[in-house]
């Protein structure tokens, strides 16, 4: 029973803004009222690039085993920033200034600045509904097996429900995919127990799925062993399923979290070997297979650029962009909930991406320029575009530019532009300026910048 795929995002319906094909979620929830998440976000607001850009620039200099000198020579940021920022004697710096930092450590911009935890109010991620996310991935010692499902479980609710929490994800619903989690991580479980083969099988699946997706939620709240531990046990599962396209899917995602600790090497080799395995064993030939080789060769491709092989990354991703063409020609396996996302699209998206963070910001803007949105594109990928295209604008010198495209960003998905660290490290930019662009500062209170 061949369902369980990547973990996508939400349909979308398709509109213009300004030459981008303008994608808005499927449903209220997807735009996000800062409601959806807790009190934690307010508290959060106004903390990026401030008092703990200092603590975390020199936690992530020493984990690198760089001095200053040594780090300042690698990211060409003058000495004097580097020991400012950590004395902190300096609590901001410019974009830019950031971004070449970040690149100087090997980790991504996010990491730096600091992502914000999905639920707490405290500023501390352990409360009690991630540790009943954590207990459900790591159950305690001489827990019983489990027990086979009731006559009242239903596989297809079961699929549905942890497709429902892929959708959620990707809508920045972390607190309600948080909830949902232990249930569903403890139902897939009792599936691996049914006395009938396939249903066996299938519960395998469902278990792979969901502890693939606790793996993501738990580097969204920055813990990159823990969601190492989740996506171990969601490739054991995978392996006694009857997908074969789930390990390759649980991969990516591994190689994910691997980026993230920035293991660069580890990221790139894995995504590549699957990807290869992939196209051996001809699992392209489907779009629900291509799809998944395709999102294996764009994070192989970002490992490159990360790791400073711009090259390489081009031209692999100039190999994913022809054969992403090809994904629209091929059967379709169904539903996009639960496939990798791969298409022209997200691969422009990610293009992009890679331009803005290797100091291409007018190559970036001209890839972006009348791009149309496929309508699987998730909400949290054209955050990323609108968020990337602001950088470009802010890296040309165009603050009407970027402020404007915050704006766009601010009506389709205004929790994950809360959500991410980058648009409050752009708005602060912004507002560093001498002269500020009309619109800004609607922006700057919404994210509480300037305050």
């Amino acid at each position: 029973m061949p369902w369980a795929r990547a973990g996508i995002g939400s349909c979308v319906r398709p509109g213009v803004y300004e030459g981008l094909t303008r994608v808005a979620p499927h449903s209220a929830a997807a735009g996000g009222d800062i409601g959806a998440f807790s009190p934690s976000w307010r508290a959060y607001r106004g903390c990026v690039a401030n008092e703990d850009l200092g603590k975390t620039l020199r936690r992530l200099r020493r984990l690198a085993s760089l001095t200053q000198e040594e780090l300042a020579e690698r990211s060409e940021v003058s000495v004097d920033v580097i020991r400012h920022l950590e004395q902190g004697r300096k609590h901001s710096a410019r974009l830019p200034t950031l971004h070449a930092l970040a690149n100087g450590l090997g980790v991504e911009l996010t990491t730096l600045l600091g992502d914000p935890p999905a639920v707490s109010s405290t500023g501390e991620n352990d409360g009690p509904r991630f540790v009943s996310v954590r207990r459900a991935i790591m159950p305690a010692l001489f827990v019983r097996e489990p027990a086979p499902p009731g006559s009242d479980f239903s596989p297809d609710r079961l699929r549905e429900q942890i497709a429902e929490g892929w959708t959620q994800y990707h809508s920045a619903e972390f607190d309600t995919v948080m909830k949902a989690l232990p249930e569903l991580i403890s139902d897939a479980h009792a599936a691996t127990a049914s006395g009938n083969h396939d249903d066996r099988r299938a519960g395998f699946a469902a278990l792979g799925k969901v502890l693939q997706l606790a793996g993501h939620v738990a580097v969204r709240m920055g813990k990159t062993d823990l969601a190492l531990i989740s996506l171990e046990r969601a490739i054991e599962a995978a392996g006694q399923s009857s997908d074969p396209l789930l390990l390759p899917m649980i991969v990516n995602s591994t190689a994910w979290t691997y980026q993230r600790q920035g293991r660069l090497d580890d990221a790139l080799s894995v995504a590549l070997r699957a990807a290869e395995d992939m196209a051996n064993a001809s699992r392209t030939e489907t779009a629900d297979g291509l799809k998944v080789w395709g999102a294996l060769t764009m994070s192989a491709a970002t490992s490159a650029a990360r790791s400073g092989d711009y090259e390489r990354a081009a031209a692999m991703m100039e190999s994913a962009e022809k054969e992403a063409a090809r994904v629209a020609t091929l059967p379709d396996g169904g539903d996009n909930r639960m496939v990798s996302v791969f298409s022209p699209s997200s691969v422009r998206i990610e293009r992009v991406r890679l331009a803005v963070q290797y100091g291409h910001p007018q190559d970036a803007l001209v890839l972006a320029k009348g791009m149309r949105l496929s309508k699987d594109t998730p909400p949290s990928w054209r955050t990323w575009l609108l968020l990337d295209v602001a950088r470009a604008h802010t890296d040309m010198g165009d603050a009407a530019g970027a402020v404007k495209t915050l704006e766009s960003l601010r009506r389709v998905a205004p929790t994950w532009m809360q959500h991410h660290t980058l648009a409050v490290a752009i708005v602060r930019d912004l507002w560093a300026l001498p002269n500020h662009p009309p619109g800004l500062r609607p922006l700057a209170e919404f994210l509480g910048v300037g305050e």
